[in-house]
């Protein structure tokens, strides 16, 4: 494998690596067995590539799959694609893929699929894709049957990191080509390469996927179903955890004061592992369309008013680590050399008056993500600080899917928003100030239609940067501008715990954790 400088050579890790021999020696297998899980909240739909909400991706990474996966180092490993080569100029990214590999309905998965997937599919219903495959991908190419090239532009450091489940979801083309992928009837009953298949949904009560009897690894999957069960309630999916009718918790499933004690239960097993790739960070999204958010001095009077330190206490219970910046600390090029803003509410009513904006003219609508009892109590506490400055709020309470429409569409004040970093700046956070990415269709995009054409630059120059002292000028210069124009409003880095009983063996195992193929995944009898 060929590496064309230090910044790619820290990206490549080896081609070679299985899943299983990243995962360490285990005990032997037992086959068969259901797995129980929760889908917190119901999600809109499976199909991964027109969904990224966090629900969507727990059901549809067992499902669907990428071409590569991530470990807890953040070294890269197979998945779909057995082996990968770097040319020396960082131009050409050659993927030769697994053999025999059948979609769920039978057909061969080939390299063609690979091909629509990224020229296609992905180009248009995308938004993190879309913004990789017009910036920087020249051809994407299939010259065998087992072999995709993609030619760049101009080189891209982040490549290697875009091609896990949420970012390059592999689809079937015989299933999509042609047709409108948004309204095509498999979203429904989707079509995948993954361990399980799609078996039913029960609207409002479970989803149940089967075992992939020609799953292409040989022996796997181990468990016979998997079934994500709808328990609204949040002290339900506590019960139902402690009584054994669900087997798996995942982070944000339960209350941060339920954590603790349920971790504490006979025969249960925790871990904080399985964040790495993603690195959550959770911010306020402003419509700086309108007023008063086109203002300022009002983002920085908002960004005093609320006390970080006192919502990770309180309202999450300590599951969270004050953010500073755009970038996560626990990822690369994080900068604290940046504008802070400490709670201080003198200072936010001083900059309101500075700013001109009378806060009594104003009633903005708050819309919380619909994720749960934690989000509610954040969105009553944000609503209490804003009002302390003057203004008129009124919560908007809003479904799952009518939160991303309405973020989507633009049709939002203020909400909460959290998203995945994916290991890179270039892919995890530049797509919120791009200017370029200001883009209906999707609630992970540049929704707050902020615009700084020094950013956009900045950006560029990292993401093409090949050697790493350049990238991380460039990065540290776009925290101090992005943080000084408070284009979000950034709140806490997410600590998620995974919680289950000790009979499930080898859950988390990457550095996408629960979201990762449960091909290897058993349960001890």
């Amino acid at each position: 494998m060929k590496k064309s400088s230090r910044l790619i050579a820290g990206l490549v890790g080896l081609a070679g690596l299985t899943l299983a021999a990243a995962a360490g020696a285990q005990e032997k297998p037992t086959p068969g067995g259901t797995l129980n899980m929760i889908a917190q909240p119901e999600p809109p739909m499976l199909m991964v590539g027109l969904n990224t909400q966090g629900p969507t991706l727990y059901v549809g990474g067992q499902i669907y799959q990428g071409l590569l996966s991530y470990g807890k180092d953040l070294k890269v490993l197979p998945s779909l694609a057995k082996a990968w080569e770097v040319s020396e100029d960082g131009l050409t990214y050659t993927f030769t893929i697994q053999e025999g590999v059948k979609w769920h309905d039978g057909k061969p998965f080939s390299a063609e699929d690979v091909v629509f997937t990224a020229d296609k599919f992905l180009r248009e219903a995308h938004p993190r894709w879309r913004y990789i495959a017009n910036t920087y991908i020249e051809s994407i190419t299939s010259p065998s049957p087992d072999t995709v090239v993609f030619k760049l532009k101009r080189p891209f450091s982040a490549f290697l990191y875009a091609f896990e489940l949420s970012s390059f979801p592999v689809v079937p083309k015989h299933v999509y080509d042609g047709t409108d992928y948004r309204t095509n009837p498999a979203n429904q009953t989707p079509i995948g390469t993954g361990p399980f298949k799609f078996k039913e949904w029960k609207r409002g009560s479970y989803i149940h996927l089967v075992k992939n009897e020609d799953y292409w690894k040989p022996g796997m999957p181990h468990l016979d179903e998997l079934y994500f069960r709808i328990v609204p309630d949040a002290a339900s999916r506590a019960v139902a955890f402690e009584k054994g009718t669900v087997d798996v918790l995942r982070g944000g499933d339960v209350e941060g004061f339920e954590v603790r004690r349920l971790s504490k239960l006979q025969g249960v097993t925790t871990t904080t592992d399985g964040w790495e790739m993603y690195s959550p960070l959770v911010f306020m999204q402003w419509n700086m369309r309108k007023a008063p958010f086109d203002n300022k001095l009002v983002r920085k009077a908002i960004m005093h008013a609320i006390d970080r330190d006192f919502i990770v206490r309180n309202v999450w219970f300590g599951l969270g680590k004050p953010a500073v910046s755009p970038f996560a600390s626990t990822t690369r090029f994080f900068s604290d050399d940046v504008s802070t803003y400490p709670f201080d509410l003198a200072k936010a009513k001083e900059l309101i008056a500075q700013s001109g904006v009378k806060p009594q003219e104003h009633t903005i609508r708050l819309m919380p993500i619909p994720y749960g009892t934690q989000w509610d109590r954040m969105a009553e506490y944000v609503k209490q600080q804003l009002e302390q400055l003057g203004f008129k709020v009124d919560i908007r309470a809003v479904d799952a899917g009518g939160w991303s429409q309405a973020l989507s569409e633009w049709d939002f004040d203020i909400t909460f928003n959290f998203t995945y970093q994916y290991g890179d700046p270039a892919l995890g956070v530049a797509r919120h100030y791009l200017s370029t990415n200001i883009i209906k269709g999707t609630p992970f995009a540049n929704n707050e239609g902020y615009q700084n054409p020094a950013v956009d630059e900045l950006f560029l120059k990292a993401a093409s940067a090949v050697d790493e002292a350049e990238a991380k000028a460039a990065y540290a210069e776009v925290q101090k501008m992005i943080t000084d124009d408070v284009a979000l409003g950034w709140l806490f880095e997410q600590r998620n715990v995974t919680i289950m009983r000790d009979k499930v063996k080898n859950l988390v195992r990457t550095g996408i954790g629960v979201n990762e193929s449960m091909d290897d995944v058993w349960i001890a009898k």
